[in-house]
């Protein structure tokens, strides 16, 4: 089968950093299905671990982990799905990624596609979709409803994939006021199209831009990129007894700064269940599903923001480049393969 994947971690300008290959075609065992990949969208994972993790000598990584598709093979001991359901996932860190045409995966972090959305819409949100459901309910346990609430989520890096569908959950499910941040004219009209009733810019003071906004205490900081240059503002501006939770890798975190104002700390990554397989697992499953269902009835969109065209190395590089630049907005999806 096509395949997209590296032998050595290398830098993105380099001729062999993402290569074309030809791979066994894998076999489902357990609760795998074996998925015909459609789409895939990159993600910033993608990019660290082409950096970060070298694979063994003469083996291929592949890299990948948001996925459209269709079911092609189960194992008998799967009960959720069927060959030929349209599907949609993030995989599991710790097994080989979706750049390739099949694709094995754990049925209980797998979600049915939402139906009024193409392959290509659709894999824009897996990854995205899943880390904001549980930053938002699950870490920093706002509990869904429109009810008022009188505070304030600050969402550090609102454009990008995780902030696009963060200001969407945030805004539709709960009685949140919700403030982003961008720094540039198109970033700022997304947020905003995509329901932040305020954007800040990140590259000025916040507190200033904070004070004048006359909003609910910022209760809640979901800080999803940058946290390490953010850190000392967010500890100024959180109100006592808030919630701070970040996604991201800072290369040190002085959380006794937290301490003063008994803050708490949270830190999300959604491979923890697949890769610890708790007995939530099946969580996934159902965020998804649950999701689909909101997309269907018209309450959240995708978050696709450019599509890359065909499903091979030269367009992976490029996505992966973009991504690095820091300069990406929505999702970039691609779609097919040659």
């Amino acid at each position: 089968m096509k395949a997209v994947g590296y032998h050595k971690s290398l830098p993105i300008a380099d001729a062999q950093s993402l290569i074309d290959v030809d791979l066994p075609v894998p076999t489902p065992a357990g609760r795998d299905l074996r998925v015909a990949v459609k789409a895939i969208s990159v993600n910033p994972v993608d990019t660290k671990m082409r950096v970060r993790s070298a694979p063994s000598d003469g083996e291929t990584a592949v890299l990948g982990w948001d996925v459209a598709g269709v079911v092609d093979a189960i194992d008998p001991d799967v009960t959720m799905f069927r060959p030929g359901d349209e599907v949609w996932y993030a995989g599991a860190i710790d097994r080989p990624g979706a750049n390739a045409q099949l694709h094995l995966v754990d049925e209980r972090i797998v979600g049915r596609k939402p139906a009024s959305l193409s392959f290509t819409q659709a894999a824009a949100l897996p990854l995205t979709t899943i880390t904001a459901w549980e930053l938002l309910f699950d870490r920093l346990a706002v509990r869904p409803g429109k009810s008022p609430d009188d505070r304030t989520l600050l969402i550090i890096g609102g454009a990008g994939g995780v902030g696009s569908i963060l200001i969407q959950l945030a805004r539709r499910l709960t009685g949140l006021t919700i403030v982003a941040t961008a720094s540039r004219p198109e970033t700022t009209q997304w947020c905003l199209d995509l329901g932040a009733h305020a954007v800040i810019d990140h590259s000025k003071p916040l507190r200033e831009q904070i004070d004048k906004l006359k909003i609910p205490p910022v209760s809640l900081v979901a800080s999803l990129t940058n946290t390490d240059q953010h850190f000392e503002a967010i500890v100024d501006l959180i109100a006592p007894q808030g919630h701070f939770g970040l996604i991201d890798d800072p290369a040190t975190l002085a959380v006794s700064l937290l301490k003063r104002k008994s803050v708490a700390l949270h830190w999300e990554f959604m491979y923890t269940r697949s890769l610890f397989q708790t007995a939530d697992m099946i969580a996934q499953h159902n965020l998804l599903n649950d999701v689909a269902a909101l997309i269907d009835d018209g309450v959240v969109r995708s978050t696709l923001g450019e599509e890359y065209g065909a499903i091979n190395a030269a367009n992976l590089k490029r996505a992966h480049a973009m991504l690095e630049s820091g300069r990406a907005k929505g999702k970039i999806v691609l779609a097919g393969w040659d």
